[in-house]
């Protein structure tokens, strides 16, 4: 991969000094919604949101090399970076089209990659739902409609970091056992699709291969994967890009991830850092909606802040620099 000298002066904003991108993300807007009502009987405002990102931001940047934010609620936030910490803004409206299986990307209306580069953005993020097995019309739309966001973030010769979450047209349960069996497919041939250079994308930042949940020993249940083979599929992960990736969450508990990401290394993969949202702040949530600012900051510095440190700690052992790829 070839930067440009403004492209690799962002990617190190966003990365620690190890060149490891140890990023907070907290760019969720319906999914806080919905759990930010599992505490309270009144729909959660837009003030309330707000004021929550920001109070994630204050305690925890301070322990993150960037933080990932939305420009509909996370603006505020933005500006209560801890000095130093890099800048991800989301581009792509919030969920989907429900009575469909398509799932197509759309961009927020009221903005552009110049908009977002101007509130202080080191890089832009876009969201891709993508089925590798899907409708080929459908994939062709979402393969232009990402040409179209690379070329834009290359005209502003800022950093694009896709997200690309898999999913099968055919199958909502994601977190099932017939999923399961077909993830790492769905997965890597996503990832082989958008390496491409014509994509014109920086990092991407992805779901791990396998759902841990069903592999030999993370598990009680009848393993979908062995130990090897759900090794196998992180190698063949690692195979499938030259370009950087990082791995998000996926709303796993902060325990289940740190572990995951060192048996991705032990299986060979040389991912270049995290994403990771729910897995540390979701805690907060709670604390917010019952007992306001205050419980939500006493949490933050307590187990909000171990999460974040202990996911530190791992990535020191596991990562490796994005300068590597």
């Amino acid at each position: 991969m070839k930067l440009t000298e403004n492209k690799r002066q962002s990617m190190n904003r966003l990365s620690d000094e190890n060149g490891i991108i140890s990023a907070l993300a907290f760019d969720q807007r319906g999914a806080l919604k919905k759990l930010m009502k599992q505490y309270s009987e009144e729909e959660p405002s837009s003030d309330m949101m707000e004021q929550l990102k920001t109070i994630v931001a204050e305690e925890l940047t301070p322990y993150a090399s960037s933080m990932l934010l939305d420009p509909e609620y996370g603006l505020p936030a933005s500006k209560a970076l801890y000095p130093g910490t890099g800048l991800l803004l989301a581009y792509e409206k919030t969920g989907y089209d429900t009575s469909s299986t398509e799932r197509l990307p759309d961009c927020l209306n009221e903005w552009s990659v110049r908009r977002l580069k101007e509130q202080g953005a080191d890089a832009i993020k876009f969201l891709l739902y993508y089925d590798a097995d899907g409708n080929t019309e459908t994939n062709l739309k979402k393969q232009a409609y990402i040409e179209r966001v690379g070329a834009e973030c290359a005209g502003e010769d800022i950093p694009f970091f896709l997200e690309i979450l898999a999913y099968d047209e055919n199958n909502s349960d994601v977190a099932g056992l017939e999923y399961a069996c077909v993830k790492p497919h769905k997965v890597i041939e996503a990832m082989k699709t958008f390496s491409d250079p014509r994509f014109g994308i920086d990092v991407l930042k992805v779901e791990v291969p396998v759902n841990m949940n069903y592999v030999e020993g993370f598990t009680d249940k009848e393993p979908v994967y062995t130990t090897d083979e759900a090794k196998r599929w992180f190698l063949l992960q690692e195979q499938a890009t030259s370009l950087p990736y990082i791995y998000l969450s996926a709303g796993v508990s902060a325990e289940l991830f740190r572990k995951t990401l060192i048996f991705a290394k032990e299986a060979g993969a040389r991912f270049n850092g995290v994403l990771c949202g729910r897995a540390t702040w979701a805690g907060s949530v709670k604390y917010f909606m019952q007992n306001g600012e205050k419980a939500a900051r006493e949490w933050l510095c307590s187990e909000g802040m171990e999460n974040i440190r202990a996911l530190n700690e791992v990535l020191l052992q596991t990562a490796v620099p994005w300068t590597e790829k």
